[in-house]
């Protein structure tokens, strides 16, 4: 697997020095990206391409490459791969046309993993959109930078059948700061897939939690071992679709995927440990609190608010799914109440009114840290209140720091209040715009699943 991940060498072979071509793009992604191993493009018809040397074929290289990126007609790769397989160690095939469309397309899939196994080179895809890998500049997505942002360097990995959905969610995560350190697309894992890249995973170091975007699994057992061993390390989420009606449909043929029976997949998710998401909002909620949060073995959690009906709400909710929310216990809750005005309501949730400034929030915020009372706390702040500045996210940032416990921001509002929330952001705390995306943070790194 490191041969597609830590690749000192790139081919890209069928390279167009035509701009607009998608294996243009490819060269031009890698080029952009910051990649610092040798770049090869591979094409009989040009002597150069993009500013580097373009050679005819692989064996006219000279050297093992580790990694070729496929972007061919489906009817060229066969004898393609056959000649390049000898000089390769690994194969990305973006291209589609393969079990997708059939049983014509299965048969030509087989061929390739049969040239494959026989010259032992591991293959993504075809079909598929590839690496994009924060940590070793490997960007083998075929959408311009300008049209899909890459997300700076961070602490999520995320698999996906489908490379629209894997381009999506990175453009979003670049807009809101998410950080990944690799993204996979598969598409018809016709040999490497989500078991594969689990175990590959799972002892990335960089890596602390793995999302995973399923259309399809072929091999449960091997998915289900293979995710219990990632689980074990660190977290793993999955949202399945294809889960009923036309989306089964759709699914398979989309990347061939074989749906199956949704009940099986909840009962595997279940069995490897895996927290089971809802849809995309889970997916955003959850990456944009694994960014900046680590898990925690505990359901104690503690809210703050400068907004009593928004603290009501974020309790409905925690209750609801199955979190506790326990009293102050009676010497906290008495010095604090020596510090504030006898208005505040010092209990759990606790209101700060609109009387309070950065300095009583912090206050507020360490003294109910201290000690091991709560697990979590969710701060519900209101940027209405005039005494709040922006020194406010700093404090907690700094409280939450010396307390080592997740503090998670819940900041409703309009535009000022979201150029404010950037400032919590920056302080190392996610932030969410509703009380239910900050609950659906807290369920995340508390391990609860998301579906019922």
């Amino acid at each position: 697997m490191d041969a597609f991940f830590k690749a000192e060498s790139v081919a890209v072979i069928g390279a167009s020095p035509t701009a607009g071509k998608l294996s243009y793009i490819i060269m031009e992604s890698m080029l952009s990206s910051g990649y610092g191993g040798d770049l090869y493009p591979v094409n009989p018809r040009h002597n150069e391409i993009q500013g580097s040397k373009c050679y005819p074929d692989m064996a006219s290289i000279g050297k093992q490459v580790d990694l070729a990126i496929f972007a061919l007609p489906a009817s060229a790769i066969a004898e393609s791969l056959k000649d390049a397989a000898p000089f390769i160690n690994a194969a990305i095939i973006v291209s589609g046309g393969f079990s997708e469309t059939g049983e014509d397309g299965r048969r030509a899939e087989q061929e390739l993993l049969a040239i494959a196994e026989k010259e032992g080179v591991r293959i993504i895809g075809p079909n598929c959109i590839g690496i994009y890998d924060a940590i070793s500049k490997i960007d083998t997505f075929f959408i311009p930078r300008d049209r899909v942002n890459r997300p700076a360097k961070g602490r999520i990995a995320l698999l996906s059948q489908s490379g629209s959905f894997a381009l999506t969610a990175m453009d979003v995560f670049a807009a809101e700061g998410i950080g990944v350190t690799r993204v996979v697309s598969y598409g018809n894992k016709m040999d490497i897939n989500e078991a594969d890249c689990l175990d590959y995973l799972t002892e990335d170091d960089e890596t602390k939690a793995v999302v995973i975007y399923i259309e399809g699994i072929n091999d449960g057992r091997s998915f289900v071992e293979a995710a219990k061993r990632c689980a074990a390390k660190k977290t793993v989420l999955a949202l399945k679709v294809g889960r009923e009606g036309a989306g089964k449909k759709a699914a398979g043929s989309h990347t061939g995927a074989v749906a199956g029976r949704y009940e099986i997949y909840r009962a595997a998710f279940k069995e490897a440990g895996i927290i089971e998401l809802s849809g995309y909002e889970d997916i955003l909620d959850a990456c944009r609190v694994l960014n900046k949060l680590s898990p925690v073995d505990g359901k104690r959690v503690m809210i703050l608010t400068d907004g009593g009906g928004m603290g009501v709400g974020i309790a409905d909710s925690l209750s609801a799914a199955g979190f506790d929310l326990p009293a102050l216990p009676r010497a906290k809750a008495e010095k604090l109440k020596g510090i504030f005005p006898d208005y505040f309501a010092v209990a759990n949730p606790m209101d700060l009114t609109g009387s309070v400034t950065d300095q009583w929030f912090a206050e507020a915020l360490d003294l109910t840290l201290e000690d091991d009372d709560y697990d979590i706390a969710i701060v519900a702040s209101l940027w209405g209140p005039p005494n709040l500045t922006d020194d406010l996210p700093r404090l907690l940032g700094e409280v939450a720091g010396k307390h080592g416990k997740p503090v998670i921001i819940c900041s409703p509002g309009g535009a000022y209040a979201r150029e404010k929330n950037v400032l919590f952001e920056a302080a190392g705390m996610p932030v969410y715009l509703t009380p239910e995306g900050a609950v659906r943070a807290a369920r995340i790194i508390a391990g609860m699943p998301l579906r019922r």
